[in-house]
């Protein structure tokens, strides 16, 4: 099987889907050893059953105070002596700050010793700490390189990159600064930054460095493509995302930088160090997530302009970058990105690629709002959100999935059959290739399976938004959390103590929950309504948006589904519209030259209402008197081209 799930959180609550292979996409066939081929680490996952609380920065400090560590706070992390480092190693000219070169997260206690790299969880620094002898400091938790085969790849690629000025051809030369926005940048710019051009695949070579500029850790390659009048940028990274982080331009900083301007791209950072002056850093995935890994590395500056864009999610991210860096510290260069809080458009959040009728009600998928969404049972309903969480993802929208009912590695094969848009075991030739860009992703899953404590799913997702940045939380189902809840013997008081839960969580934290609770039985020839979720109402009051999927039993054919938004807190915009599910596929979004859809149908009063014309939109309003089933739908997946 395909799937790995492997853990960075010590405790092995969250574990990201994440696996390695040898090809790379975007490179020439030359540059790629061999034929390309998966290969997986797997590790241990042991299982917990009493959960452990996460440590406080309050804990941290009396731990250190309790064993006699100086220390000193920070912005987001403490600093302290670093035991991996011996005792008679030469001072440099910080003098006496220089041994204070361990650096513990406030949040997550993970530590990093600058002078040595050793690395790991509050649990290793404590083992270390606590009666261990001087054998067991040394080389411990040294911090891994990347795999030897990245090495490879990087240094071969590196070494047949070369300067743009080194090009032969003065009009390649000239033609690669208009594609990539350089004719600006100086020689000399390029030349501190050690930006190089990589001929056979016409691409930016990025260099990551180890601090210091000792040693080359990854690359990330940056591809321009005209589209009509518009250029588009790919990026390509070695390692992969999420694999190993590092900072472009690190090796400029000084000791004495007390100033940086973080940005979300590479060319952004050479232009703005180029004309102010200012030391630049560019983050790994620009505005898609800051990892934690990175804080220490920005713990020096007392002032931190982030220069991510200048539309609503750049201004998202940079208030969510903010929070992790110490928001006293961080100001906004670009001031005008205030005026674009007005754009209704963008403040209606990101719209889907699959389900245009959904953005007509919905307008768009927006942070700090809580989705409850219901069915009836067989109807689908994992499937659907599947479908609609993984359009969101595929948009760079941070998701952490919590299945509680069906295991991760089956909601994975149908994630995957939906992202390629049809069944890989019919096209195993595709296989590699669909299965490379779904580890792409930003997409996370909880090993969690069946009833669980909802505290500790809370502190699992608050750890999530922290480490992976997530925006989006799918929750399936709620009544799979309940058993562990020692509240009250009622139900219904449980579920509403769960449910408020969730709405805190998501408005703390900005964050997107979308929660599937199963409905009360109701009669089989009855449509499902808002009165008919589980519970008492407080569901429903509490929940921004509530969708529920229909599964409308026809006295002319078989089971038609369709979509009821019943609850819009945006604009109050309410109705509902068709669905068409694709078996191959596993999909509810409209395939390429479908099948003709149900064209007749029979109103109360026995007459047959006509199809509408093919212009008109698909999405029903509540109070239409439009015959459901007879909408268009626009949208045609083309799954040669993946939303990203």
């Amino acid at each position: 099987m395909w799937v790995l799930l492997r853990g960075g959180y010590p405790l092995r609550i969250l574990l990201p889907l994440r696996g390695e292979w040898m090809g790379r996409r975007g490179l020439p066939r030359s540059l790629v050893p061999g034929s390309p081929r998966r290969r997986y680490r797997k590790e241990a996952l042991p299982a917990l059953e009493v959960p452990v609380l996460p440590v406080t920065a309050t804990e941290i400090r009396q731990y250190l105070r309790a064993h006699g560590i100086s220390f000193q706070d920070g912005h987001s992390c403490l600093r302290a002596p670093s035991p991996f480092v011996k005792a008679l190693q030469p001072k440099d000219q910080t003098g006496a700050t220089a041994s204070f070169s361990l650096f513990i997260d406030k949040t997550t206690g993970r530590f990093l010793c600058m002078t040595s790299l050793a690395e790991g969880s509050w649990e290793d620094f404590q083992a270390s700490v606590e009666g261990r002898g001087d054998g067991a400091r040394e080389g411990v938790l040294l911090g891994e390189a990347p795999e030897a085969e990245d090495s490879e790849e990087v240094q071969r690629i590196w070494d047949r990159a070369i300067p743009l000025w080194e090009l032969p051809e003065p009009e390649e030369a000239q033609l690669a600064r208009v594609m990539f926005g350089l004719t600006k940048v100086t020689d000399d710019t390029l030349r501190r930054f050690s930006v190089r051009y990589l001929r056979p695949a016409r691409s930016l070579v990025f260099p990551w460095l180890s601090p210091g500029g000792l040693g080359l850790r990854g690359l990330k390659l940056l591809s321009a493509e005209v589209q009509g009048d518009e250029v588009h940028y790919k990026e390509t990274t070695i390692p992969r995302p999420g694999v190993y982080h590092n900072l472009f331009g690190l090796p400029l900083i000084s000791r004495r930088d007390v100033e940086v301007v973080l940005t979300g791209r590479e060319l952004d950072s050479l232009a703005l160090n180029q004309s102010t002056g200012l030391p630049t850093l560019a983050l790994p995935r620009g505005t898609a997530c800051l990892p934690p890994a990175l804080l220490p590395y920005l713990e020096q500056f007392r002032r931190i302009v982030l220069w991510l864009g200048d539309d609503l999610r750049s201004w998202e991210a940079a208030k969510l970058f903010a929070r992790k860096l110490n928001p006293k510290r961080c100001s906004l260069l670009r001031e005008e990105v205030l005026g674009e809080l007005s754009n209704v458009e963008q403040a209606a959040g990101i719209r889907w690629n699959r389900f245009p009728d959904l953005n007509r009600l919905l307008k768009g998928h927006r942070k700090g709002e809580l989705t409850v969404f219901t069915g009836p049972t067989g109807s689908g309903k994992t499937t659907f959100i599947s479908e609609y969480a993984l359009d969101l993802c595929t948009q760079g929208v941070n998701t952490l999935w919590g299945s509680f009912e069906i295991s991760n590695v089956r909601l994975a094969r149908v994630m995957l059959t939906q992202f390629a848009v049809g069944r890989l075991e019919e096209q195993l030739d595709k296989y590699d290739e669909w299965a490379d860009r779904f580890e792409d992703l930003p997409l996370y899953f909880m090993t969690f399976h069946g009833q669980q404590s909802i505290r500790t799913v809370i502190d699992t997702m608050q750890h999530a938004v922290y480490v992976y940045d997530i925006c989006h939380v799918v929750i399936d189902n709620l009544q799979f959390m309940m058993g562990h809840e020692q509240l009250s013997t009622d139900r219904i008081a449980a579920q509403d103590y769960i449910v408020g839960a969730f709405r805190k969580f998501a408005t703390d934290n900005s964050c997107h929950v979308t929660l599937v609770i199963h409905p009360r039985k109701e009669d089989d020839d009855k449509e499902l309504q808002t009165a008919s979720i589980f519970g008492s109402a407080k569901a429903s009051q509490e929940a921004d948006n509530v969708l529920i999927l229909q599964d409308r039993k026809l006295v002319t054919g078989p089971g038609k589904r369709y979509l009821q938004v019943s609850k819009n807190r945006f604009d109050g915009d309410v109705g509902v519209f068709p669905l068409e599910f694709n078996k191959s596929s596993l999909t509810f979004s409209i395939p390429p030259k479908s099948k003709a859809r149900l064209k007749k149908v029979k109103d109360d009063n026995g007459l047959v209402t006509k199809k509408p014309s093919s212009g008109k939109k698909g999405a029903v309003p509540q109070n239409s008197k439009t015959c459901l089933g007879q909408a268009h739908h626009p949208y045609q997946p083309d799954p040669s081209k993946p939303s990203r």
